[in-house]
């Protein structure tokens, strides 16, 4: 949160206080510019003004505890009387929306929330500002995680974007960093957002701006115990659902059901690994997740927002069969059926078993630690391949390919991608009659590109024949998709 403190009170000549406004301005020994300098300020830092000589203002760097000159054009002159609050939030307003003048912003705020009475920042002006010190607050937080290559963070903008960092951690405002696939992921706190959304007066925009900062995926701590992830999840589901949506515009109202959809799809795998695949509470939070998903206007999608959207379809994609009943399949003399017990703490089992072989002697028996979706079981009609859906990770489905291999049965397993797992799915889509083949459907998120396909599979060895990112150019899928699958998947949107 914004200390207050950090900006100086007016000092009894009231010449008030000024925030430069220019990065790398000079604080000089004298008002010249050939006078040595003091050191060097950069956007946001607030001063204190103690006289003028010439075009330079005589300052004090309570910061720094040195005095100088600067020239007036670097600053900005503030007064934190209570009159002149609104004058700075109108600034303040303006300069939100400004890239890269977020130590600025924040500047701003801290005087005005030192020059704000009590009963504005508890009404409509308190809303703006906590908003504007989120955004910027975050955005910072964004700016700080872009990848070394990013023009934005090249050599000559990191002094300036580590500056900026510092200016805001000196008025109070506190990030947290991960280290995510080898860089850094700069997080803002939220408290801005968390106040913002116990003001009375906020309205439905800021509420829902300061729920999707609140609720980012990518600053949620990578090191968290799956306990405490399952209830911060939970938290930031339940956060989301008391935001209005009617009233929003609808690209915002897209955001937000998108990050529900999400956010309700990994409750449902964090409580299918608690209390099993077939609990009502998975099949309720995955319900949930559908239908906001289904309630998302794709012709209302910026293009900033496809990878969201693509995402939680994913999300999505990966939990859909707690929402199909489990049918058993019943093993005779020449289809096997997949039976399921528990194993080690935390492990399930899968057997697979026939007529001659029992739970006691299964034809082969595969352990995970992660959710079987047992409605998901299917045998071809030859009797010599099942397929099974397997999510080890959150947003992560894998397939099970158990297959007959001479006298034996083996189990390959075919991950979404051939990459480190991050978001995906893979489904069964169809068999192919003779007993050689069957469909799949992939859609991934590895490395930071996204990719869909349909393929048919070799299912000795799940080598690939053809794939093709439209299914309309594969005939052979196009005859033998399974109805169920086309009813179901989201691969088809």
């Amino acid at each position: 949160m914004v200390a207050t403190a950090a900006v100086p009170p007016a000092p009894p000549n009231g010449l008030g206080s000024a925030i430069v406004v220019q990065d790398q301005s000079s604080l000089r020994a004298a008002p010249r510019d050939s006078a040595q300098q003091q050191t060097v300020l950069w956007q946001g830092e607030v001063l204190e003004v103690r006289g003028e000589r010439m075009d330079y203002l005589q300052v004090w760097d309570h910061k720094r505890e040195r005095g100088g000159f600067i020239r007036a054009s670097d600053v900005r002159r503030v007064s934190l009387a209570e009159a002149d609050g609104p004058a700075l939030l109108s600034v303040l307003q303006f300069v939100r929306d400004t890239p890269g003048a977020e130590a600025l912003g924040i500047g701003l705020t801290a005087a005005y929330l030192q020059a704000a009475p009590v009963a504005a920042l508890t009404g409509d002006q308190g809303a703006q500002a906590f908003d504007a010190l989120g955004t910027l607050a975050d955005r910072l937080a964004r700016r700080a995680s872009l990848p070394p290559s990013s023009s934005a963070t090249g050599k000559a903008n990191g002094a300036a974007l580590s500056a900026h960092l510092d200016v805001a951690n000196g008025y109070g405002v506190r990030f947290t960093t991960y280290e995510v696939e080898g860089r850094m992921q700069v997080c803002y706190d939220g408290e801005a957002f968390r106040r913002l959304l116990a003001l009375p007066a906020a309205d439905a925009d800021q509420r829902a701006r300061a729920a999707l900062a609140l609720t980012r995926p990518e600053c949620t701590n990578p090191d968290l115990p799956a306990h405490e992830r399952a209830k911060l999840q939970e938290w930031q589901a339940q956060l989301l659902e008391k935001v209005e949506v009617a009233s929003l515009p609808s690209y915002l109202r897209n955001r937000v059901q998108m990050r529900r959809a999400s956010l309700w799809s990994a409750v449902a795998f964090q409580q299918a690994r608690k209390d099993g695949g077939l609990a009502p509470a998975v099949a309720a939070a995955a319900s949930r997740g559908l239908a906001e998903f289904a309630g998302v206007s794709r012709s209302d999608l910026p293009d900033d927002d496809q990878v969201a959207y693509n995402d939680a379809a994913m999300r999505v994609g990966a939990v859909r069969w707690a929402l199909v009943p489990a049918a058993p399949l019943v093993a005779d003399a020449k289809r096997p059926a997949v039976v399921v017990q528990p194993g080690a703490p935390g492990e399930t089992c899968v057997l697979l078993v026939d007529a001659q072989h029992g739970a006691k002697d299964p034809l082969v028996r595969r352990c995970t630690y992660g959710v079987v979706w047992t409605a998901s079981a299917t045998v071809n009609r030859e009797g010599n391949a099942v397929a099974l859906a397997v999510q080890p990770l959150e947003g992560w489905r894998e397939l099970w390919v158990m297959r007959k291999a001479g006298s034996d049965w083996v189990v390959d397993v075919l991950p979404p991608a051939a990459a480190t797992p991050e978001t995906g799915y893979v489904e069964w889509a169809g068999w192919v009659p003779g007993g050689q083949q069957m469909l799949v459907a992939r859609e991934a998120r590895g490395q930071g590109r996204y990719r869909k396909s349909f393929e048919i599979l070799r299912i000795d060895g799940l080598t690939t024949e053809r794939v093709t990112g439209d299914v309309a150019a594969l005939p052979l899928f196009q005859r033998w998709q399974d109805a169920g699958w086309k009813r179901q998947t989201l691969s088809l949107r």
